[in-house]
């Protein structure tokens, strides 16, 4: 058998030195070393050995063993080294050129917007809640003071998660049910206001579902940002100032702001705010419709009745609310002209921000 060990190296070194591609050296590798190869037999055999020489012959087919590997190794080396200069050559590549840099990955913009958002109220000493993305009616209606047949209910205007239909009949369309995916964030204000105690100061950013035609100022899925405050005391002039504050800082110390008087369920009084336009700094353009304003949010004071969904004394403590969506942030801040943009992927868009 040693005899039979050093011809197979002799003839794997030999071949290995004469291998003139990396195909041919694979080729002799899996011939030696595969599964089925001469040395691989060789040392399958080594259970017939005598046990008195079979310490020696172990040795020496690991040996024999190491020495193929390593020429196969070595000579590897070589034949890549001499196929990338022919390629080189061939190709007439010039080494001297600068390499391909990667450009770095860059957080998604309604990512940075929303971040930017968040900081802007945790420095007024704001907590950041989170909910479920699946809710049930309750939550995200009835305990928002929202009645049975209010609009946002249907079947057109929420994705429901279950089916009512009648049974033994099957529904292509889902229809109204007890659990849904969040048309708003606001259940996550009821969820914080049954687990904790007033004074509340909290945002819930999120992302909120609503089957929408995706279109230039509509999107199916968008991330929302709504807050609550619930404290003694607080007042209009409490909202008012808090709002102004925020899109001072998000938009510019000189756009100015505007309610209007409009109708929530969950909030009375409640209001739509506007800022000024930033292209035409409120004098009218296309952009604004030639109105001077923006429409970015919506807000009021915390209607009574949902505090008492929750458990909250409305003799004691007052509040208000506000729901704003980021991605109309984000599209207003930077005069982005089609909401879709921002989900297309299209990074000749993306990489500007």
């Amino acid at each position: 058998m040693s005899e039979e060990l050093q011809q197979i190296r002799e003839q794997v070194l030999k071949g290995v030195a004469e291998a003139a591609d990396l195909s041919a050296l694979e080729q002799l590798r899996v011939k030696a070393l595969g599964k089925r190869g001469t040395l691989t037999a060789i040392m399958r055999m080594m259970g017939s050995v005598p046990a008195d020489q079979r310490p020696a012959m172990g040795q020496l087919a690991n040996t024999v063993r190491a020495n193929v590997e390593t020429a196969i190794r070595e000579r590897q080396v070589t034949l890549k080294r001499v196929e990338l200069e022919r390629r080189m050559s061939a190709e007439a590549t010039d080494v001297t050129l600068p390499g391909r840099r990667l450009s770095p990955g860059t957080q998604h913009l309604i990512e940075q917007v929303r971040e930017e958002m968040e900081d802007i109220f945790v420095s007024l000493g704001y907590t950041v809640e989170s909910g479920p993305y699946v809710e049930t009616t309750y939550y995200n209606f009835t305990a928002l003071n929202a009645p049975e047949d209010h609009p946002s209910r249907s079947a057109k205007d929420t994705f429901y998660v279950v089916d009512n239909a009648p049974e033994g009949k099957e529904s292509h369309v889902l229809g109204e049910s007890d659990v849904l995916l969040r048309t708003q964030t606001s259940g996550v204000q009821v969820h914080t206001m049954e687990t904790k105690k007033p004074p509340i100061y909290m945002i819930c950013p999120g992302t909120v579902f609503r089957p929408d035609t995706a279109d230039a100022n509509h999107l199916p899925q968008f991330t929302q940002m709504e807050g609550l405050v619930v404290d003694e005391g607080i007042t209009f002039g409490d909202l008012k100032g808090t709002l102004d504050h925020f899109t001072r800082e998000i938009f510019g110390k000189d756009r100015a702001t505007r309610y209007r008087p409009h109708f929530f369920p969950f909030t009375e009084p409640s209001c739509e705010v506007d800022v000024s336009c930033g292209v035409c700094h409120g004098k009218g353009c296309r952009f604004c419709k030639n109105t001077g304003w923006l429409e970015i949010l919506g807000c009021g004071m915390v209607d009574p009745n949902v505090f008492e969904y929750c458990g909250i004394d409305p003799e004691v403590y007052t509040g208000f609310a506000f729901g704003i969506g980021v991605e109309r942030v984000a599209a207003l801040r930077y005069d982005i002209p089609d909401l879709r943009m921002l989900i297309s992927g299209d990074e000749r868009v993306l990489r500007q921000f």
